[in-house]
């Protein structure tokens, strides 16, 4: 089943040097894509934490695998990945989504829940965020 939910986000650019950070293929350029990154996750954690979830882990390893979000509204716990494509030449965020990057989720849920099994018990979901510049769209349950 696809349900996507959609929020609108006001976002501000900062001006900013062109110097050799701003030029693919260029020292710096992996600093500023890695900030844009995590952004996009700040964004998607503060979508989750409007809808009522409570933010459990951010960024944390386990199972080899670095998990974007963990959040928890009740009983339900959800394990996010976060996509983000900028551009029209970049394609679609949730293109990215393939059935390693699912089995991935899988396994570093799994090895998650292992270190927080009084966690364990919860309805367990994952879902796939992908971050645009219009909004942020939440696919929810893809591997089910």
């Amino acid at each position: 089943m696809r349900s996507s939910s959609r929020s609108q986000s006001r976002t501000s650019t900062s001006a900013r040097g062109r110097g050799a950070a701003d030029k693919p293929g260029l020292r710096g350029d992996r600093g500023s894509t890695f900030a844009r990154g995590r952004a996009a996750e700040r964004r998607v954690a503060w979508h989750y934490r409007l809808r009522g979830y409570r933010i459990l882990a951010r960024n944390v390893r386990a199972g080899g695998v670095e998990l974007d979000l963990i959040v928890r509204r009740g009983r339900r716990l959800v394990f996010c990945e976060v996509k983000l494509k900028e551009g029209p030449g970049y394609g679609d965020p949730l293109e990215a989504v393939d059935e390693w990057k699912r089995e991935r989720l899988r396994r570093g849920a799994q090895a998650w829940l292992h270190t927080n099994p009084d966690l364990s018990a919860l309805q367990v979901c994952f879902d796939f965020a992908a971050v645009r510049p219009a909004g942020i769209e939440v696919v929810a349950d893809p591997l089910h």
